[in-house]
């Protein structure tokens, strides 16, 4: 027993560390805390298939994405969680099969899970851990009489590192959300964006004025004695005159 074990409260403690620096979570032999630990059942693979399903399926949030069987006799199950702690992120949970006979001929199916929450951040304040801590739970209500306990599985397993060692190393390989890539892998190219030509204004004149203000402006202009004015009233008043319309008059010359 080291002293380590006889603080206060350390369970709490570990659950609040690895809640605030760590967004994926896994099952293993040896776990961190005991509700992670791997199940194992006296019951064939086909009967713990159709219970996780059914759970997926009728579980509010949760969403049923994939169900697969390797030929090697691994079943992997793969679904979708909306946590509602973390806003409607989504967390990816996976439950990973496996049937072996023991020495009497008897089925024994391992169960191994593991849960990553789609965030960027360090942590998702435990969520991942609760996600396969609610699924094991149900697991262990169900099959309260039939599950295997460590001594009992290295008693009746026939070879204990076989295929279920090596099916646990898959679910070992957990990893975080936002880890650094490694040196040597090329880097996000900066995108960089073509300013526009500038637009050329174009200046119109405006248009004449009419007849009424033209001669208004220009007899003002007149009486103060201004050249330009001068310069101007003689064309504006060429144009007045041309715009005017001709009217041609026809008579006939025939006396009545």
């Amino acid at each position: 027993m080291d002293l380590i074990d006889l603080i206060p409260f350390q369970n709490e403690f570990n659950k609040t560390y690895h809640g605030l620096t760590s967004n994926a979570t896994h099952t293993s032999e040896k776990p961190v805390f005991h509700e992670l630990k791997v199940r194992r059942y006296d019951k064939p693979v086909d009967e713990i298939r159709d219970f996780i399903s059914g759970k997926i399926d009728h579980w509010v949030g949760w969403e049923l994405k994939s169900e697969k069987t390797a030929v090697g006799g691994t079943t992997t199950i793969r679904g979708e969680v909306t946590s509602v702690l973390l806003f409607g992120m989504k967390i990816d949970v996976t439950f990973g099969l496996f049937e072996e006979t023991d020495i009497n001929g008897r089925p024994i199916t391992t169960i191994n899970a593991k849960a990553e929450t789609r965030i960027e951040s360090r942590g998702d304040l435990g969520e991942s851990r609760r996600i396969i801590r609610m699924m094991l739970g149900a697991l262990d209500f169900e099959f309260r009489h039939q599950q295997i306990k460590d001594e009992d599985y290295h008693y009746r397993s026939v070879d204990v590192n076989g295929p279920s060692a090596s099916f646990q190393q898959i679910f070992d390989n957990a990893r975080l959300q936002h880890q650094k890539k490694p040196e040597g892998s090329p880097k996000a190219t900066a995108i960089e964006f073509k300013k526009r030509a500038p637009v050329q204004t174009i200046q119109l004149n405006k248009p004449a004025e009419k007849n009424g203000d033209t001669s208004h402006s220009a007899g003002s202009a007149a009486e103060n004695g201004s050249s330009s004015a001068q310069s101007e009233t003689p064309a504006s008043a060429g144009k007045a005159v041309a715009s005017r319309p001709k009217v041609t008059i026809i008579t006939t010359k025939k006396n009545i």
